[in-house]
């Protein structure tokens, strides 16, 4: 199917922040509905727009959605990939306290969200957020719940311990900011796969491609030695003050919603037992669910088996749409 692509940068709710938006679309779509319409929300490291749009094997999981029938955008934060940087960020790291907390994160979605409505005459959309995104886009359909149609959570952060992400002991201050090596993110995303996958699952030049594109949106990141790229901290001290300690950053029964839930055995960042643990509370969303993949890392959408994650999602779309469409 023919796409369109069209890019914006959309005015924050805060002066000086512009937010950068991608959309791709059938190229002859004229009629917009909230059941189709899907917007992706990034995790704590990396850009949305080099996450979810990566061409492999010639399609991105954008145009996987896309192609199906749906209008389908995606936001980087601010301080992320295109969007604007906060001016902390070119400061020392440890001369401000983190930024872009979560409820940040919140507001520069419900900016992009509301131009979205706007731009199609929409009451609602469908969030699909991964890792972060797994709970900032809750916290925004907590917050208007009239303006979500239902919520995809992969790899759903919820309480409990992985070691790599309690990343602060109680009273530790954690910097503005913190560098991510290209080697660093290749360490990270083998992180549990069994060592006779490893190349299969995450083939080096997939990785490559991947991290090219995502170290690229960096430049300042790319004079430091070796290079970097930088990602804001407010995400890591949310989750050392709530969910490593014990307590959720939002309350599951608020969410009044359906809700798709699909995680990896092989996630050391954000297990599976997590999702076990939060669907029961999940008590007031109609239609609750949860898949698991007997094989993938936390970062799924660019291993061998990445089709399973994306026909999982897209059966829960297309269900929740001929629903939507019958009412």
């Amino acid at each position: 199917m023919s796409l369109i692509t069209e890019e914006f940068m959309v005015p924050a709710y805060d002066t000086g922040i512009a937010l950068f938006a991608r959309n791709k679309r059938p190229t002859d779509m004229r009629a917009f509905a909230p059941a189709r319409t899907v917007l992706f929300v990034h995790g704590a490291t990396y850009p949305a727009h080099t996450t979810f749009d990566l061409k492999l094997g010639g399609q991105s999981w954008m145009d996987y959605i896309a192609a199906r029938g749906y209008d389908v955008w995606l936001l980087d934060l601010r301080g992320y990939g295109k969007s604007t940087r906060p001016r902390e960020m070119s400061e020392p790291p440890d001369r401000n306290p983190p930024i872009v907390r979560t409820d940040t994160a919140v507001r520069d979605i419900a900016a992009v969200a509301e131009f979205i409505r706007a731009r199609r005459n929409l009451p609602r959309l469908v969030l699909l957020g991964w890792s972060w995104g797994s709970f900032s886009s809750p916290s925004y359909a907590i917050q208007h719940p009239d303006k979500v149609e239902s919520l995809i959570l992969y790899a759903p952060i919820w309480i409990g311990q992985t070691g790599r992400l309690a990343v602060a002991a109680p009273g530790v201050r954690l910097p503005c900011y913190r560098t991510v090596t290209r080697e660093q993110a290749r360490a990270r995303s083998i992180n549990g796969v069994p060592a006779d996958r490893l190349e299969r699952q995450i083939p080096q030049a997939v990785f490559d491609a991947w991290a090219d594109a995502t170290f690229a949106t960096d430049p300042d990141g790319a004079k430091f030695d070796p290079p970097v790229i930088r990602a804001p901290n407010g995400v890591m001290a949310d989750v050392a003050e709530t969910f490593w300690v014990g307590k959720g950053y939002y309350d599951p029964a608020k969410i009044t919603m359906p809700v798709f839930m699909i995680s990896a055995a092989w996630d050391h960042d954000v297990p599976p037992t997590m999702a076990r643990t939060l669907l029961p509370l999940l008590v007031n969303s109609p239609g609750k669910r949860l898949v698991e993949l007997d094989r993938g890392t936390h970062n799924v959408m660019m291993e061998e088996n990445r089709l399973e994650l994306f026909e999982a999602v897209q059966k829960f779309l297309d269900e929740r749409a001929a629903i939507s469409a019958a009412r």
